[in-house]
């Protein structure tokens, strides 16, 4: 592949060599360089490759994609772009062979509800014989393959190879999460958005390693809206009008008020033994009633988000009613049964605004008590541990704090953040670092009515503790808990 077909879609200079030489492979991690490669400069928050232009040289490339000047060989071609993650977007979009123009691109941003809808969508598009893609917080699924996800958006060249992996498997649409940081850092410029997705918007992602204040933040979200054909908006979102100011797209609307396009009525909380959901009617664009095996009022949001999507895909209503009625994800409101007398959960609120939403929901099914075990990552943002500690001291009846992803911090140190969240309210607590030992505690004090949340893990199967993911699924820990105390 020559070079200027990689570099045919951006504007770029020069600097030294020619720009029609013969590519062998586009790079963008210096130790995967090879003979005849070209090798994209990024500037990241741990290393700059620009400081790498030597080292590649003598691995062979062949050429260089900078920002910002650097000394090499005369031997190697250097091609200077405004912004080299930019430029990495469309260079894999050329390289893959632009293989999302030979799909349906959905994506979904916002502060909560993306992963639960893009599996709404994916079951029901699939009930009625399209073959889709994901690429999510959890995996991505490719065909009859899944990999598991290290970012909720992947890296620009990981999405291109995964788009025409799709292409290969037969797949006709794809439906991904779109997180504000990979807006931000390019990772889906190029992309030919059929539908883009806006949930709703929190306080969340702000800190040094992330965007640097809520402007900053809402300003990302918006930019999927200026590279989708459509655009599907939560109109009952405060931050609604400000995320779509520059949308450049058709906009329809969903959501509980009158103005939405599509809106739900007659929403009704069911509650039996063993089983929370919720059922209601949607009017507007479509006219129909639905009922999913999953509580809350988020969860009408996270199906008329879905509803939305089909509707373009002329999916019939009976195929909707259906898959809404079976949509399960993995961590995401997960009953685990351990009792006759309470409930169990896992749910992987992470934040004051995902888990303030949770307990608001459960709040609504009248449990006896709310019992929340939680713990809050290292290296984040310590207002979100006292926003955390707040809100479940507000909304639980009684909270265990534990260790949730230490990374390189004292998980004793996290949770001492918590609590000076915790002590604003009259919340009682009782603070145990041991994950499976707060976990053993909750259900060895387990009491009839209760609904317990394992909060903050979800579908993780690992705690991150200095630089080191170690195996830890909640799911295992509970069975282990039960054998430990002979429930059987």
């Amino acid at each position: 592949m020559k070079l200027t077909q990689l570099l045919e879609r951006l504007q770029y200079e020069v600097i030294q060599g020619k720009d029609d030489i013969e590519i062998t492979e586009l790079i963008n991690d210096s130790r995967k360089v090879t003979d005849g490669s070209v090798f994209v400069c990024i500037s990241g928050a741990v290393s700059d490759g620009h400081a790498y232009v030597q080292e590649v040289a003598d691995k062979g490339a062949a050429a260089v994609i900078v920002e910002k000047d650097v000394e090499a060989p005369e031997d190697l071609t250097v091609i200077r772009v405004e912004d080299t993650r930019y430029a990495l977007a469309l260079m894999s979009c050329a390289y893959f062979g632009y293989p999302a123009e030979k799909l349906k691109v959905i994506g979904i941003t916002g502060t909560k509800g993306k992963t639960t809808t893009t599996y709404m969508v994916k079951s029901i598009l699939e009930g009625v014989g399209h073959k889709v893609g994901l690429i999510g917080t959890i995996e991505a699924i490719i065909g009859d393959k899944t990999i598991p996800a290290n970012n909720t958006t992947p890296e620009s060249y990981t999405i291109q190879k995964y788009f025409a992996q799709m292409v290969d498997a037969g797949c006709d649409s794809v439906v991904m999460e779109v997180s504000s940081q990979g807006l931000m850092l390019h990772r889906t410029a190029g992309i030919p958005f059929e539908i883009g997705i806006f949930t709703n918007l929190g306080e969340d992602h702000i800190g040094p390693n992330e965007h640097k204040d809520f402007e900053d933040y809402k300003r990302c979200k918006g930019l999927l809206f200026r590279q989708c054909r459509i655009g599907i908006a939560n109109v009952d979102d405060p931050w609604y009008e400000d995320v779509f100011r520059g949308a450049t797209c058709q906009v329809e609307t969903f959501g509980f008020s009158e103005k939405a396009d599509l809106r739900a009525t007659n929403v009704e909380h069911i509650s039996r033994p063993g089983y929370l959901g919720v059922k209601y009617h949607v009017n507007g664009l479509m006219d129909f009633d639905v009922e999913i095996d999953i509580p809350g009022d988020f969860s009408v949001y996270n199906s008329l988000t879905a509803i939305a999507v089909c509707r373009h895909f002329a999916v019939p209503e009976d195929h909707i009613q259906q898959a809404l009625k079976v949509a399960k994800v993995k961590g995401r409101i997960e009953m685990i049964k351990v009792s006759d007398d309470f409930t169990l959960m896992i749910d992987y609120a992470h934040n004051a605004m995902a888990l303030e939403s949770l307990l608001l929901t459960l709040r609504d099914y009248h449990p006896e008590r709310i019992v929340t075990v939680f713990g809050c990552g290292g290296n984040r943002s310590k207002t979100r541990r006292y926003e955390m500690g707040e809100v479940a001291g507000r909304l639980s009846d009684f909270t265990i704090i534990t260790s949730d992803n230490p990374r390189f911090e004292e998980p004793q140190a996290i949770i001492d953040d918590i609590i000076i969240g915790m002590e604003k309210t009259d919340g009682s607590y009782i603070a145990i670092c041991d994950r499976k030992e707060a976990i053993k505690y909750a259900i060895e004090h387990g009491q009839p009515g209760d609904v317990i949340i394992l909060a903050g893990k979800g579908h993780e199967t690992y705690q991150e503790i200095k630089g080191v993911k170690y195996d830890m699924d909640e799911r295992v820990l509970i069975q282990e808990v039960l054998e430990e105390l002979h429930v059987r």
